[in-house]
Parts: structure tokens; sequence; C-alpha cells
């Protein structure tokens, strides 16, 4: 079977396994053609950060790194690697293959219509004491009141205002896990991230100030997150009980509550 070519698998295997190991075949072959610029592989000598470096040494190799790979190698949350190479400016491009079992899954390379952006060099490390004091001080999720899985977070993406709001009061906030990644969602997938970066505009965003926000990713939406936990479950379980025996979904009878409001 090891001799066997991808064009002749699909007479033998199921149609996804095909697809993965097409992938996985064009990997691993040699291609001379591919060309990364030289500032790039000069810029990359350089990358200490371990995310960012598996990433960009993948790529090179390959020409590529999917998500699947980088969860392989240990990292669970891949976008947070391909994160973490962009924030060293190297213009990375998100493209769908498929994983070992047929599923769409991401993958990462350079986009090499863009150049290398000199003004990032990557986030500065906060000293683990400091992060401590910021989870201490919050003491919970900031956009949904979970006290679990506590991460801090640039309250303005990194990827817009750089370090430039460290010193000012607030320049970060207290993320859950589950918050973080969809705050990190939200935000790739807003136009002040991908083109306009204004810092305002994501101070004013619900991601970035959801006690006082006026849109949601640039869109004209109000949001609150609601996390019921401990013995608040309790609560949330009465009051499940009372929507269900109303036929009313528990978010409807929230908005319908602040609707009577004055």
């Amino acid at each position: 079977m090891s001799g066997t070519s991808p064009s002749t698998l699909s007479t033998i295997w199921p149609t996804h396994w095909v697809l993965a190991q097409q992938n996985s075949f064009l990997r691993n072959t040699p291609n001379v053609s591919r060309k990364i610029p030289r500032e790039f592989l000069k810029r990359i000598e350089g990358v200490t950060n371990k995310r960012a470096r598996l990433v960009l040494d993948r790529i090179v190799q390959y020409g590529s790194v999917s998500t699947e790979e980088l969860r392989d190698v240990g990292y669970h949350h891949p976008p947070r690697a391909r994160m973490d190479a962009l924030d060293l400016g190297f213009p990375i491009k998100t493209t769908r293959v498929r994983s070992s079992t047929g599923k769409s899954i991401a993958a990462y390379s350079f986009d090499l219509t863009k150049p290398l952006c000199e003004t990032r060099s990557g986030r500065a490390n906060m000293p683990k004491k400091r992060r401590g004091e910021i989870i201490a001080q919050a003491g919970r999720c900031q956009i949904c009141g979970a006290t679990h899985d506590l991460q801090v977070d640039h309250r303005v993406p990194f990827q817009v205002a750089g370090e430039s709001q460290e010193g000012q009061k607030d320049a970060y906030m207290v993320l859950d896990g589950s918050c973080n990644r969809r705050k990190s969602w939200a935000c790739e997938h807003c136009e002040n991230f991908t083109n306009l970066r204004r810092v305002a505009i994501c101070q004013s965003c619900y991601w970035g100030n959801p006690e006082n926000h006026e849109h949601v990713a640039m869109q004209q939406m109000r949001r609150v997150d609601i996390v019921w936990q401990g013995s608040d479950t309790v609560q949330f379980d009465r009051f499940r009980k009372v929507c269900k025996r109303t036929g009313v979904e528990p978010a409807a009878a929230i908005k319908k509550l602040t609707s009577s409001l004055k």
C-alpha cells in the first residue's frame, strides 16, 4: 500500500480518507518550485516563541500546517498558534483542507501577496505574578461571569493597538477560555481588525467593553452573556421550568423582561 499513488486509492478506500491521503502525499512531496522570500526566512531564524516557530517551520517545510497537525503535537487551540505568527508580522492565510476523518478543517500558509509587517515584533511576555494579580482583581470572566479557566487578554486586540495601551488603566481584561476564543473569532471577522485598525472602535465594542458597549464587532447589536454556576444553577433550573411551562424560551423570557422597562 505504501507504493500506491493517491490517484488509485479511490477504488479501495472511502473518499474522505483518499482526500486526507492526497493532502499528506502533496505535503510530504518535496516542492522545489516553492520559494519562501529570503526576508521571511531571515526573520524566522530569530523567532523564539515556540508555538509561532512550530507553525512557521511547518509552513516552510511543507507549504502549510493544518489545525489537526497542531493538535497532534499538543496545541489544543490552533488559532492561537496562528495568531502568534501574525503577531510577529508574518502574513498568514487560512484555507480549508480535509482531516484524516474527512472533516473540513483549517490549514495555515504564508500569504505571499503581502509583505512582512515591520512594525510587529510579537507580544511582550507578561510576568506570571502580574497575570495572577489581574485575574485575582477581576475574579471572574468580564464577559459571562464564569470563575474557571480565567485568562488575561488585551482589551483592544494586539493586532489593532500593539502594546500601545500598556500602562493605561484597564488595558487588559479577564476572560474564561470559551469567551476568549469567541472574542478571537469575532475580532478576526471584524472589519476594524482586518482593515481599519482604530482603537476607539474596539474600545466601544462589546468584546472590549461589555459593560458599556455601543456595537458588537461593528454590528448594530447589544449583547449580554450570562453564566449560572454553583448554587445559582438552582435558580436557573427553576426559571427554566417556568419557561417550559409557559412555552417561552429562556432567552425570549429575559428579552421580554427588558422590554417592560421604562
